[in-house]
């Protein structure tokens, strides 16, 4: 890769000492295979704790009523950040908030349970129908 276009800053934080840093975090298992986790910059520290997006997500997809998920990190100022989610429900379903903060409290650690919960018709997507969660945090 050359370069983002028209965007040095981003080129120069990106390509260090001919490596590019892309933002992915990753772990690795005994037997070296590696595993995505989720973004460098989409982590959210929560009174001190990372809590990563994508495993709040995975959780919230796994209740039967939520069709879409995306999960951020809204300002808090007690906690720093405070894990705020916002999904969108499947066809015909119905579904309270405390139903779903009680499914994330049996399947999360509390510090990575969202505290705030919007549910929206549509989430905002990319023309790829990738989710936006820069729109979700503006």
């Amino acid at each position: 890769m050359a370069g983002y276009w028209r965007k040095p800053g981003e080129t120069a934080a990106a390509l260090r000492d001919g490596w590019i840093h892309t933002g992915d975090v990753a772990l690795r298992d005994d037997k070296g295979w590696f595993y995505l986790v989720d973004r460098k910059k989409d982590m959210i520290i929560a009174s001190g704790f990372k809590v990563w997006p994508r495993e709040v997500e995975d959780v919230l997809y796994r209740h039967p009523a939520v069709r879409e998920a995306a999960v951020i990190g809204a300002p808090d100022a007690y906690r720093g950040e405070t894990v705020k989610a916002y999904i969108s429900l499947k066809s015909g379903a119905s579904l309270l908030e405390d139903e779903l903060i009680l499914h994330c409290r049996e399947n999360l650690a509390g510090y990575k349970v969202p505290r705030q919960i919007e549910i929206l018709a549509e989430l905002p997507k990319t023309p790829t129908g990738k989710i936006q969660r820069n729109a979700l945090r503006q």
